[in-house]
C-alpha cells in the first residue's frame, strides 16, 4: 500500500476470552470494545450480531486460516473473529496478520504447496488475473448466501470486470473504499497559528503552503521545520507532486482523454517547482531524503516539523500514540489561481480478499464474507477501523459518530474524489496488457527524488524521458498482449468524454469511442 499506514504483525488463534460480553438473540450478540477514539474521546464499542445466513456449516471441529496485512483492519477482524467463534464453537480461526513483505513470501509458497490459507490476501506479488487464469482461487458467486442481493447493497465501482470479476464470475471480495483522500494537509497547530494561517477555515494556496513552511522554520530557528516528507520512499514523491498536480488540472500523470502519460503536464513541472522553491527556501526537514513514511509521520508529534501531507491513517495512529499532540485537518493545498479540482480513485475497491480453491471450509469463508460484507457489517468496521481503511460501503460512515478529524477526512473523501475511468471496465482483456507490463526504471518516483537531491539537473528533460519511456512500454505490453491472443488497442485507454470533476461510471464506459 503505497499510503504508508503502520505495518503491524500478528499470528495467532483468537482466544474465547477475546469476547468481553456475549448475550443470546436471534444471532450470537457481542460487544466489542477496542483501542481507539470515538467523538468524545472514548474507547467505541461495537456490536457484532452473527447472523444465520442458512449456510451449511461444518459441526466438527475445524481450524479455519485467514491471512491479510493487518494495519488497522485489525480491529475488526479480532472482534469479528472472537464473536464468529463463540457463534461456531466448532470452529478455531487462525489469523495471520502480517506485513506485506511476509505475505508476498507466504502467500505463493502456499498456494505452490497446496497448503494456502483458506481465505487469501494476494497482494502486488500476485496480480488477480493470474490467480484466477493459473486456477488458485475459487469464485465466490456460490460460495457467499443470497450472493445477488449481497452484492446489491455495495455501491458503483466496487465490483469491476477484469479487476475483481472475471467471466462474468465474482472472484475478489474488495472490504474497503478506494475513495480515501490521502492527500490530507496535516499540521501542528500551535505552529501553524503561530505562523499566521488557518487551513481549517480554508484550505492553503500553494503560494501560502510555501510561506506557511517558510514562517514555520523561521520560528523554529533550527528546532523545527515547516514540512517533512517520507522521501526515503520514491513513492512518497509521486503521491506529493502528483496529489498537487491532480488537483491542479485533474491529471495524476496520465491523461485519461488522450490515452497517454502526461509526466510533462504543466501541472506536473508547476508541482515539481514547488517542491524545489520549499527546498531552496529551507524550509523541508533536513534528512527528509532518507526517512520513510512512518518515520516522517513519527516527527510531528515529536515537534520536529510543522505539516505534512498523508493519508487518513495518521489520525488515528497520533491520537492513540500521541494523545497530548494537538494537529489540524485540512485539504491538500489548492492551486493559487484556476480551479481546484477533486482527486481520482479507481474502480475495484481496495484490501481485497479471495477464497483458495483448494480450501476445504469455502461455506465458511462465504458466511463471513456474507456479514462483512452486509451493511451491518460494514457500520461495525467504519466504527472500528474508522476512516484509515472505511469500508467498502462507504456510506457507512454515515450512521457513526466519527471523531471530529475523522469526520473532516470522510468529508473530503466525499466531497473531493470522483471515480475515474479504468481500461477493464470498458474491455476487461485489458487485465492482459497489465500481466504484460514491465516496470519502468527508474519510476516516476526515482525521477522526482533525483530532481531533488540535485542529481538530476534539468526536470523538465527528465520528465519528458520518463514520458517517453512510460508510453513506449504501454504501447509494447499492448502489442504483447494481442500477440497473446487478447482482443485490446491504444483506444481502450482513451475516454474522450472524461470529465475530472464528476465520477466517471461502468455506464459510461460502455460509451462507444468517437
Amino acid at each position: 500500500m503505497t499510503s504508508g499506514a503502520p505495518p503491524a504483525q500478528q499470528t495467532r488463534q483468537l482466544s474465547r476470552r477475546d469476547i468481553i460480553r456475549l448475550a443470546g438473540a436471534a444471532g450470537t450478540t457481542v460487544w466489542i470494545g477496542v483501542h481507539g477514539y470515538s467523538a468524545a474521546g472514548q474507547t467505541p464499542t461495537a456490536e457484532i450480531v452473527i447472523p444465520d445466513t442458512g449456510a451449511t456449516l461444518p459441526t466438527e471441529p475445524v481450524t479455519f486460516r485467514w491471512i491479510d496485512n493487518g494495519d488497522e483492519k485489525r480491529n475488526f477482524m479480532n472482534a469479528f473473529f472472537a464473536a464468529y467463534q463463540q457463534a461456531h464453537p466448532n470452529i478455531t480461526v487462525q489469523y495471520d496478520a502480517l506485513p506485506g513483505t511476509e505475505i508476498a513470501e507466504i502467500v505463493p509458497l502456499g498456494i505452490r504447496s497446496g497448503n494456502a490459507h483458506d481465505v487469501l490476501f494476494l497482494g502486488p506479488s500476485i496480480p488477480a488475473p493470474q490467480a484466477v487464469s493459473e486456477g488458485w482461487v475459487a469464485p465466490i458467486d456460490d460460495i457467499i448466501p443470497d450472493f445477488a442481493a449481497w452484492k446489491a447493497a455495495f455501491p458503483p465501482g466496487v465490483f469491476v470486470e477484469g479487476i475483481n470479476m472475471f467471466n462474468g464470475l465474482t472472484y475478489g471480495f474488495p472490504t474497503t473504499s478506494t475513495q480515501r483522500y490521502a492527500r490530507l494537509l496535516l499540521y501542528n497547530a500551535a505552529y501553524m497559528e503561530a505562523a499566521g494561517f488557518d487551513p481549517a477555515a480554508a484550505p492553503l494556496t500553494w503560494e501560502e503552503f510555501r510561506e506557511a513552511a517558510r514562517v514555520i522554520t523561521e520560528q523554529g530557528a533550527g528546532e523545527y521545520y515547516g514540512m517533512v516528507i517520507g522521501g526515503g520512499q520514491p513513492a512518497a514523491w509521486e503521491d506529493f507532486i502528483g496529489g498537487l498536480a491532480e488537483g491542479a488540472s485533474g491529471l495524476r500523470f496520465f491523461d485519461w482523454r488522450t490515452g497517454e502519460y502526461a509526466y510533462t503536464h504543466d501541472s506536473v513541472l508547476a508541482a515539481i517547482d514547488l517542491l524545489l522553491a520549499m527546498r531552496d527556501d529551507g524550509s523541508i526537514f533536513p534528512g527528509s531524503v532518507n526517512l520513510n513514511n512512518p518515520q516522517s509521520r513519527a516527527t510531528m508529534p515529536q515537534g520536529a516539523a510543522g505539516m505534512i501531507i498523508q493519508g487518513p491513517w495518521n489520525i488515528t495512529e497520533w491520537q492513540r500514540e500521541s494523545p497530548d499532540f494537538a494537529f489540524g485537518v485540512s485539504s491538500q493545498p489548492v492551486p493559487t489561481a484556476g480551479t481546484s479540482f477533486p482527486l481520482g480513485y479507481g474502480p475495484g475497491g481496495a484490501n481485497t480478499l479471495w477464497v483458495y480453491v483448494n480450501s476445504l471450509h469455502k461455506a465458511i469463508a462465504g458466511d463471513m464474507f456474507a456479514y462483512i460484507g452486509s451493511p451491518a457489517g460494514q457500520t461495525v468496521w467504519a466504527q472500528l477501523v474508522s476512516i484509515g481503511s472505511p469500508p467498502a460501503i462507504i456510506s457507512a460512515f454515515e450512521g457513526v459518530d466519527l471523531d471530529p478529524m475523522a469526520q473532516r477526512a470522510y468529508g473530503y473523501s466525499r466531497e473531493l474524489m470522483r471515480l475515474r475511468p479504468d481500461p477493464c471496465i470498458r474491455n476487461p482483456a485489458t487485465s492482459q496488457v497489465f500481466l504484460q507490463q514491465r516496470p519502468i526504471t527508474p519510476d516516476i518516483g526515482e525521477v522526482i527524488q533525483g530532481i531533488y537531491t540535485g542529481q538530476v539537473s534539468d526536470p523538465q528533460a527528465a520528465m519528458q524521458e520518463l514520458q517517453d519511456r512510460a508510453n513506449a512500454e504501454l504501447g509494447r505490453a499492448i502489442q504483447a498482449a494481442r500477440d497473446a491472443g487478447a482482443e485490446v488497442s491504444r483506444d481502450d485507454w482513451v475516454f474522450p468524454d472524461w470529465d475530472p470533476t464528476q465520477d466517471y461510471t461502468p455506464a459510461d464506459a460502455a460509451t462507444p469511442i468517437g
